[in-house]
């Protein structure tokens, strides 16, 4: 796959995810709502406003709006946020949630604006997605005296080992067909309501009871929350559909079907996506130097601890631009 084609797939994937988050609500694999993500946002922002009291702010790969929501939180009117994700279905769920936010659905390995325009540039887990440069066209944006400010993935961190075990969920719902099965039972189902043979449907059943213990051993392996519950609740409303079957409309519940089957793939390549941009010890260090070199003072590199995890949580950054 070359690079743009996986720059295409990876905005598809996450394009499929903000097209069902009608409310735009924090991605459940992610960390966006743990206390100690928070906690380090209102911090930077609260010290931020001692300084600069109309900040121009910049936030790359918005996704659900959590930094543009603390920097609200702050600042409330007073300050001129851009929003800039790959995704046009992020951008459109930011601008409904956040009227006077200036949206841009761009990629942020190459950023159409211009350089040196803004007094802060932010990313939570998502400027790492574009590459490795992607950091520096971040840098380029920021004035003199300005600050980066970044949280991203820690290779072998606790958000990098809830994907692996996300990825791994998701990969084996799929190779067990469930989705396939459950499929042919209802299909051989809605018949048999109306009429027809029954036991076309209670042999499509019995062939679904395979998958059903795949996904039985995922939850029990990795708990139900795993996957943003996504496996549980599919397991479940197969159940609730099972046994209500008569109360439902056939084209209803093939196209969800079809939907999740969609949802799925799409997962797979956030986790995917999510794995191979975290930074190791060495890459997170590489670019802190690439930082310094292009003129930018570092004053917080290091890994943000949670009392009582085994794993860091994320990379922190924090540099001033001096030059």
């Amino acid at each position: 796959m070359n690079k743009q084609t996986e720059n295409q797939a990876q905005q598809n994937s996450w394009d499929t995810y903000w097209q069902g988050s009608a409310d735009a609500t924090a991605l459940t694999a992610g960390g966006a709502n743990h206390p100690a993500i928070h906690g380090f946002w209102d911090n930077f922002f609260r010290q931020l406003k001692q300084t600069e009291q109309t900040p121009k702010i910049l936030d790359i790969a918005s996704g659900n709006g959590a930094v543009l929501e603390r920097a609200l939180a702050a600042y409330t009117n007073q300050l001129e946020l851009t929003s800039l994700d790959i995704s046009p279905a992020a951008i459109s769920n930011i601008k409904r949630r956040f009227p006077a936010v200036i949206g841009l659905v761009a990629d942020a390995a190459k950023i159409p604006l211009e350089g040196a325009a803004f007094d802060v540039v932010t990313s939570q887990f998502g400027l790492e997605y574009a590459g490795k440069d992607a950091i520096y066209e971040a840098a380029r944006l920021v004035k003199n005296g300005g600050q980066l400010v970044l949280l991203l993935h820690t290779e072998k961190g606790s958000i990098h080992e809830e994907c692996r075990q996300s990825l791994d969920a998701i990969e084996r719902v799929q190779a067990s067909n469930f989705i396939a099965a459950a499929r042919a039972m209802f299909d051989a189902g809605f018949k048999a309501v109306r009429g027809a043979d029954r036991s076309p449907y209670d042999k499509a059943a019995e062939k679904l009871t395979p998958s059903l213990t795949v996904l039985e051993g995922i939850m029990q392996e990795y708990g139900q929350q795993v996957a943003a519950d996504t496996i549980f609740r599919l397991y479940n409303d197969v159940a609730n559909i099972h046994q209500r079957i008569q109360h439902y409309e056939p084209g209803e519940v093939l196209n969800w079907l079809t939907t999740m089957d969609s949802e799925l793939e799409a997962y797979a390549g956030r986790m995917k996506s999510m794995l191979q941009s975290a930074l190791n010890t060495d890459s997170f260090k590489l670019a802190c130097d690439g930082l310094t070199d292009r003129g930018f003072s570092i004053s917080q590199a290091e890994a943000l601890n949670i009392q009582a995890q085994e794993f860091p949580m994320a990379w922190q950054l924090i540099a001033t631009k001096q030059h």
